[in-house]
């Protein structure tokens, strides 16, 4: 939503500031110019990435959708939920989380929480990691270095369709020039113009370098900006998850590894000490389904 209202604004501020200032939307309508820089730049686009990049560009969109859900409502969640599965591996034993690991969607404990438990991000990170702990005696350093190189991994891959991105916006005002160039040299090379329609020509070519311009700081690189941000709260789940397990593993009960969790968050939605106890001492689901509905209740209507 907030992606749409932006890209609103930038436009009805500058063509409507253009117009408010007398001048008529006539002369901007270009198609050839709106070609020749749109083709230009996809041709770019497609000749600098390969396959695997222009899927995750493609896919960006959709793929990150989930990152714009997590806010603190759903921190409190997750913390929750890491507390119930810490409290029953200590309690029980981590051999009584298999099956909870192995079928996340008949799991008593995930079937509390739908919000995460929808999001394949957060479960299968989860999961596989209490599977590690649960099959092997990994030391605290070893698991560690596993989740750094597989969060690392996942911030490559996540910031492919952004740096794709970039580097088309970089090269747009570049093409609006060309585009330019090129009415320019249609003009002067007409024969038998008279100066009114030299300058309307003109006044045509020049659209090119406003195209250019505007496609590429007000359209293409604030998408890449947002793909950049909404990666980056991906990252910030798994750190979450990564700094409450390895609490644990090094001998913390649920209540302080949570807690090592919470401290990794970033203030803006970060609960106090006192506010995630009492949810988590109160089960973590009480207003679990209210919340939900109401959060994705105002999302619907925003």
């Amino acid at each position: 939503m907030l992606i749409a209202l932006g890209l609103i604004v930038v436009l009805l501020s500058v063509f409507g500031g253009f117009v408010l200032s007398g001048g008529s939307l006539g002369p901007l309508y270009q198609p050839t110019e709106l070609l020749m820089i749109g083709g230009a730049a996809i041709g770019a686009f497609i000749a600098a990435n390969n396959g695997k990049a222009i899927k995750a560009t493609l896919n960006a969109i959709s793929h990150f959708k989930r990152s714009t859900q997590y806010d603190k409502t759903l921190y409190m969640e997750l913390m929750a939920m890491m507390y119930n599965l810490l409290s029953k591996g200590r309690r029980e034993g981590m051999m009584a989380l298999e099956r909870d690991v192995d079928d996340p969607t008949q799991s008593p404990v995930f079937s509390q929480y739908p919000r995460l438990a929808s999001d394949p991000l957060i479960i299968n990170f989860i999961t596989d990691y209490l599977r590690l702990l649960i099959s092997s005696s990994m030391q605290p350093h070893e698991l560690d270095e596993l989740m750094l190189h597989e969060i690392e991994e996942f911030e490559h891959e996540a910031s492919l369709p952004s740096d794709a991105l970039y580097k088309v916006s970089d090269g747009l005002p570049a093409f609006g020039i060309v585009a330019a160039v090129m009415g320019v040299v249609k003009a002067l090379s007409a024969s038998g113009v008279g100066p009114e329609e030299m300058g309307q020509m003109i006044a045509h070519a020049l659209v090119g370098t406003f195209l250019g311009i505007y496609l590429a700081y007000g359209v293409v690189a604030p998408l890449a900006s947002r793909i950049d941000r909404q990666a980056a709260e991906c990252t910030k789940m798994l750190q979450c998850i990564r700094v409450t397990l390895l609490a644990s593993l090094q001998g913390m009960p649920p209540q302080l590894a949570v807690e090592f969790g919470r401290k990794a968050l970033h203030a803006s939605e970060r609960p106090s000490a006192l506010e995630l106890e009492s949810y988590v001492r109160g089960g973590g689901t009480t207003n679990n389904a209210a919340t939900g509905n109401a959060t994705n209740t105002a999302q619907s209507g925003a």
